[in-house]
């Protein structure tokens, strides 16, 4: 299966590591980390050198309960950086936006995909920006928005919900003339979803292969791993490493993580182990 965004195909026989980099003052992880452009690219230069497939460029918190920034100020923390990054690294340059002007302003900067947690929903002309491009799409689910999301979220069955949600935007994106072979799916883990949605998601992955298009996956460090652990988010990294492993046994293909180093080694040596490549008999 492969996934098609600006001027690349990218081959998902073998999986994908998507490192992110958060230019934000306070998201759950790395909040202020890389709040400054010398921090950010050079950050961007060791997410690349860890083994990175896709950086993924993100300037505005999507943390549980976390406000909207103002367009002009996502704008300022991500364009400039995704504008040298995508000059200077080897790999292709996602933007995390929900935003169709930060969208539009990022792909014209040299970002090939646009991760966007509202599936176009919160701005609606994002959907034309989609459109009106070849960038790479990842169209993920969340219930609400970041500021609500954790507040009750309540599912009949999680699954079949997230499938008809994913049903009805793939029309949609059809319809509009958007190449589907642009598109991966994203269950949202931790979008507007309690521990037992984000383990049933886990759990039953697989189920999402019935849409034929790549599946990614975002366990890293989160709180339903904190909460089931009783782990600290600086104590979350081993869990994070088994959550991915046990998301690409169950059908997932691209991983996006905090922690590249350590989760391509354990999804490398998972690879090849089913696979059986390279292996010196």
């Amino acid at each position: 299966m492969n996934w098609k965004i600006k001027g690349l195909i990218l081959d998902l026989k073998k999986p994908l590591i998507m490192g992110i980099l958060n230019i934000t003052p306070d998201s759950f992880y790395d909040g202020g980390k890389y709040f400054n452009l010398d921090k950010a690219i050079e950050r961007g230069f060791e997410i690349e050198k860890e083994g990175a497939d896709i950086i993924d460029i993100g300037g505005q918190s999507t943390r549980p309960g976390s406000i909207q920034v103002s367009e002009k100020e996502e704008m300022g923390r991500v364009i400039p950086i995704i504008e040298i990054l995508s000059k200077e690294l080897k790999i292709p340059v996602s933007c995390d936006t929900y935003r169709s002007k930060v969208a539009e302003k990022a792909i014209e900067n040299g970002a090939k995909i646009i991760n966007d947690i509202s599936a176009f929903s919160i701005d609606k002309k994002l959907l034309d920006v989609i459109k009106n491009s070849d960038c790479g799409y990842v169209l993920m689910h969340m219930k609400g928005t970041p500021e609500n999301m954790q507040i009750n979220p309540y599912y009949e069955n999680v699954i079949e919900e997230i499938c008809e949600f994913f049903n009805e935007k793939i029309k949609i994106l059809k319809e509009s003339g958007v190449d589907i072979e642009r598109v991966v799916i994203d269950p949202g883990i931790g979008f507007g979803k309690r521990v037992i949605d984000n383990i049933e998601i886990l759990k039953k992955l697989d189920e999402f292969k019935r849409f034929k298009r790549p599946i990614l996956i975002g366990t890293s460090r989160k709180s339903f791993i904190g909460k089931l652990l009783n782990l600290e988010v600086e104590e979350r990294l081993e869990p994070t490493i088994a959550t991915n492993v046990y998301a690409y046994l169950k059908g997932a293909s691209i991983f996006r993580v905090h922690d590249v180093k350590e989760v391509k080694k354990a999804i490398d040596i998972i690879y090849k182990i089913e696979k059986n490549e390279n292996i010196v008999y």
